[in-house]
Order: structure tokens, then C-alpha cells, then sequence
């Protein structure tokens, strides 16, 4: 709800502040007294075009700042500002700025923080609906009509919404296999001698690594085969260390009880042919280890080379080779088994299309009696408003197969004939603009609170209507302000008597400066207000009296 408009600087405005209510408020004044300016003002807060002209003479810039009481939760708004990087905490008011420079710039502002003006617009279409002469939104907008029909029956389109989602997605995945498919088919040839070479071979994972940890062993082995051979001698054969240092063993066995010291020796021999028979067993037990089959080097040279040489081929590590055969293999038996997958989702395809089709069809039957229902509300509306030549229709037609999609098959559009005999057409088309408000108004009551704004506003809706039918006119914005804040600008006192909020403005003249302002009424001024626009400069008593009555009654 629109809870205050700050307007500084613009065209004949030079400073004004106004705080809107709930309910119905309406705002009068004489011929050229302004009130074109104030909706103009409110339409530059709410992103419409940001031109030069709109500020004042001898001004700098012009500044509009609308607030609103926004509903808390996770609504439209809500989910709008936070796509576009602005929180709004519960119970927090939205304001909006808007800021136009003489020299034609231009800046917006969302709660303080730079915004783009078309963010602004599209909160625009969220917070106020305004319905003037040549308004072209809200109601107007022939893409919205079929939600609004929607909203008015309380038609739930949440099972077509699935069944869209579930044919689409089978649609989908039955296209991709297909793709898949006949890439694979052109690929089999290639496939076929992939895997067989693949298979053939046989890779396993980590057999590089083992192939070349064998091979460098027995690689190292070969290079030192020599030496431990050598070494093998000098401590084996018959002139070998052991061999010598056996023979001093016995020449000092037989001597050693001769001398201390020769016992010593004799012990320090035997600790050495220990020693020596150790080192002996090492030098065997490292030959035997790196003993190497010329052949099973080869052998693992071989099948290290040509699994490296697969690897490139593939473009693969090696330890990824026998993933790839199973992967390559996997892909050749879905071509062999194709056929049989493309039949399960053509009839998941064939299952979802079906579900949809009774889901749209029961949207469309929906629809079309809301539709009659709609057309009898509206219907009902139009004779108190001198609109009683006119007829109107809601229209539910097929849409082509492009354009099916969660909420249906059907476009939804409201057309109207303004006099007997002449053709049904859309409401932009051929209404003039006081009869273009009226019918809006006829169908904001049929519908009530649905698909709304949560501020309306009606330029002039009563132009071109008196007595009853402006009575009539008054009746119904009240019960429509009942569900919504509305702002009407009107000449008719039987709408102005109606209001719960009445704005007066008024344009004065210092002699140097004409400006233009706004002031709330009380009860009194009402009355006087009310009796000038049912006398004219000069009120009468009986002006008084009849706006007297006028109040009472509303």
C-alpha cells in the first residue's frame, strides 16, 4: 500500500508531502489545477520515462520518493528485490526514489541503494495499477487475462504444471538418447576395434608402475651381475678370503694354547669368518633377487611400451586404460541394445504427453465455465454504468503447440462490443477512455480482490457521467476499496463524497510564480468542496445541503 508521496521540484510543484490511507481516497480540484502533475509524479517514482521537462523552472533537479507498507512474507516483491541484490526485512517499508536532473540524467534508488529504473518499473507492476485515458497495463495487458481468470475461479494449475514438466522432461531425454544414439552409430566401427583391442589387451590398473618397478630391477641386476660375482669369488673360491682365513683358523687351533695372545687371535679370526659368511649370504641372497630371464625382460619391456602406446592412442593415464574398456564397452552394448531403450522412453514419452493432454483438457473445461460465470458478473456491472449497449466476453481459444506450457493450451483474452451489432474486439481497441475505465472498474468488481495491485489508482474514471451513473460509479469503488487502497481523480461529487481520504488541489499565483499544492480536507472543507463541484464558483445553500446528503449517504 502507497503510504506517502514526497514530490520536490517538478513542474509546478515546488515542495509537497502527502500520507495516503487505506480505503478509498479521492482527489479533486478545478480544471488545471494539477492533478495530471501529481500522477505524472507518481509515475516517475514507479519508472516511467525520466524527462527533462518535469523539472521545475530554475530547479536543479526533480525528486519523487514513494513508500510503501509492503505485506511481509515471501511475495512477488520480495522475490523481486532479492533477485536484484536488495533485502527487505519483515515489517520494513520499500521506499523508492526517483531522481531526474535538468540536464536530462536521471538516477533511481531502491531503499536507498542506486537501482536500475527499470527494476523500478517492474515493482511498478507489483505495488499500483494506474487506469487512465490512455493507459495500456493492468487490465488492459491481454497476457495477463488468462491468470486473472484463473485467480477469479481459483483454478489450480498445479497438475498441468507437472504433467508439463514430466512430458517435457521425457521429451527431452528421449530426443537426447536418440542424439546419442546415432553419434554412437556412426561411432560403432570405430567402437568395435576400440574394444576388441582393448579387450585383447587386457590392462589392468596399476600395471605400469609394476611393469616398470620389474623392469628397473632386473635392468639394475643385469649392470651388477659382474660385480657380485666378482665379490662371490674373492670371498668364496679356493683362494678366496673365507678359504684363507679358515686355513689360519687350524694353523692357530694347534698353536693357540702356546700364548695368550694367540687364543685372542684365533677368536678374532673366527669372528671374522662369521662377519665374512654373513657378507657371503647378502651377496647370494641380492644375486638370486636381481637374477634376471632375459626373456621375461623383454617380455615386460615389451607389454610396458605398448601399454604406454595405448594410453596415448586413448588419450588416457594408463592405470585409466581398463576403465576405458569397460566404459568403451558399455557404450557398444547401448548400441546394441538401442532399440530396446528408445521403445521404453518413446512410451514413457507417449505416458507423460497423455497425462498432459487430460490435465490441459480439464484447465480448458475449467476455464471455459469460469469464463461464462465472468462474463455474467461483468455483465451485471455494466448497465449502472451507462454501458448497458455494451457487451463483453472472455475468450478461451486454443494456443498453437508452441506455445503449450505449464498453465495449459488455452490463450485467454477479454473482448468487448460497445454498441448492438458491432463486432467483439479487445478492450484497448475500442473503448474511449472514460468507457475504457469504466469497464475496467466493471471487471475490478467482478473480479474483486484477484490478480490486483495493492494500490489502484483511477484518472478521471467518472469524465463524461453524472447522476446515477455516477453514483454507481461511487458505489462500486467503494466496495472495490474495501480489498484494495484506491486513489480516484474525479470531477463528480457523488464519487468524491465517497472517499474516506479527500485530497484537494489547487494551483495559486504569488504574481511571479504559479505552483500548485495539495492539502487534505476535513470534514468541513469536504462539505464546501463537495457543493463546488456541484454549483460551480458560487455555492448556494442548497449546493451545501445537497452535499450535506451526499456525505450522509456515502
Amino acid at each position: 500500500m502507497l503510504t506517502s508521496l514526497s514530490i520536490r521540484d517538478v513542474v509546478l510543484i515546488e515542495a509537497l508531502d502527502l500520507d495516503f490511507h487505506e480505503g478509498l481516497g479521492v482527489l479533486t480540484g478545478e480544471t488545471g489545477a494539477g492533478k495530471s502533475i501529481l500522477l505524472d509524479s507518481l509515475g516517475l517514482a514507479l519508472g516511467a520515462r525520466g524527462d527533462s521537462g518535469l523539472v521545475r523552472q530554475g530547479a536543479a533537479q526533480a525528486v519523487v520518493t514513494a513508500v510503501f507498507d509492503t505485506p511481509q512474507g515471501d511475495g512477488p516483491i520480495a522475490a523481486l528485490l532479492a533477485e536484484n541484490g536488495f533485502d527487505l526485512e519483515p515489517g520494513e517499508p520499500l521506499i523508492v526514489r526517483r531522481i531526474v536532473k535538468a540536464d536530462g540524467g536521471s538516477r533511481a534508488l531502491v531503499n536507498g541503494s542506486a537501482a536500475p529504473a527499470a527494476l523500478l518499473r517492474e515493482l511498478g507492476a507489483h505495488l499500483v495499477e494506474i487506469h487512465g485515458q490512455h493507459d495500456d497495463r493492468g487490465l488492459l495487458a491481454a497476457s495477463g487475462h488468462r491468470a486473472l481468470l484463473d485467480s477469479f475461479a481459483r483454478i489450480d494449475t498445479g497438475a498441468a504444471a507437472r504433467a508439463h514438466r514430466a512430458w517435457r522432461e521425457a521429451e527431452d531425454a528421449l530426443a537426447a538418447a536418440r542424439a546419442d544414439l546415432d553419434t554412437q552409430e556412426r561411432d560403432r566401427e570405430w567402437l568395435e576395434h576400440a574394444v576388441a583391442e582393448l579387450r585383447g589387451f587386457a590392462p589392468e590398473p596399476g600395471e605400469e608402475a609394476e611393469l616398470a618397478t620389474r623392469r628397473a630391477g632386473m635392468q639394475r641386476g643385469e649392470k651388477i651381475a659382474g660385480d657380485l660375482q666378482a665379490v662371490a669369488d674373492l670371498l668364496e673360491g679356493s683362494d678366496g678370503g673365507l678359504a684363507r682365513l679358515r686355513q689360519a683358523a687350524r694353523v692357530l687351533e694347534r698353536v693357540s694354547e702356546d700364548h695368550e695372545a694367540l687364543a685372542e687371535a684365533l677368536e678374532a679370526i673366527d669372528r671374522a669368518i662369521i662377519e665374512a659368511g654373513t657378507a657371503q649370504d647378502g651377496v647370494d641372497t641380492a644375486a638370486r633377487a636381481l637374477a634376471f630371464d632375459p626373456a621375461q625382460l623383454e617380455a615386460d619391456e615389451s607389454r610396458l611400451f605398448d601399454l604406454r602406446a595405448l594410453a596415448r592412442k586413448h588419450r588416457v593415464q594408463p592405470d585409466a586404460l581398463a576403465e576405458l574398456t569397460d566404459e568403451l564397452g558399455a557404450r557398444l552394448d547401448l548400441i546394441e541394445s538401442g532399440g530396446a531403450g528408445l521403445a521404453a522412453l518413446e512410451r514413457t514419452l507417449a505416458q507423460t504427453a497423455a497425462a498432459y493432454d487430460a490435465a490441459a483438457a480439464a484447465l480448458t473445461d475449467a476455464r471455459a465455465a469460469a469464463a461464462a460465470r465472468l462474463d455474467a458478473a461483468v455483465k451485471a456491472e455494466l448497465a449502472p454504468l451507462k454501458l448497458d449497449s455494451a457487451r463483453f466476453r472472455t475468450v478461451v481459444a486454443p494456443l498453437s503447440p508452441a506455445q503449450w506450457g505449464p498453465s495449459g493450451k488455452d490463450r485467454v483474452e477479454f473482448e468487448i462490443s460497445t454498441n448492438p451489432g458491432a463486432p467483439f474486439a479487445p478492450l484497448v481497441k475500442i473503448a474511449s477512455g472514460g468507457e475504457l475505465s469504466r469497464f475496467i472498474l466493471a471487471l475490478k468488481v467482478a473480479l474483486a480482490e484477484e490478480g490486483g495491485a495493492a494500490t489502484m489508482v483511477f484518472d478521471e474514471i467518472d469524465r463524461g457521467v453524472g447522476g446515477a451513473v455516477a453514483s454507481a460509479i461511487g458505489e462500486r469503488l467503494a466496495r472495490l476499496a474495501r480489498r484494495t487502497q484506491l486513489l480516484v481523480v474525479t470531477h463528480s461529487p457523488q464519487v468524491a463524497a465517497r472517499g474516506r481520504q479527500h485530497l484537494l488541489i489547487a494551483k495559486s499565483h504569488d504574481g511571479l510564480v504559479t505552483r500548485t499544492g495539495v492539502r487534505q480536507l476535513d470534514a468541513g472543507e469536504r462539505r464546501e468542496e463537495i457543493a463546488r463541484m456541484l454549483s460551480g464558483a458560487t455555492i448556494t445553500p442548497e449546493a451545501r445541503a445537497q452535499a450535506e446528503r451526499l456525505l450522509e449517504t456515502a
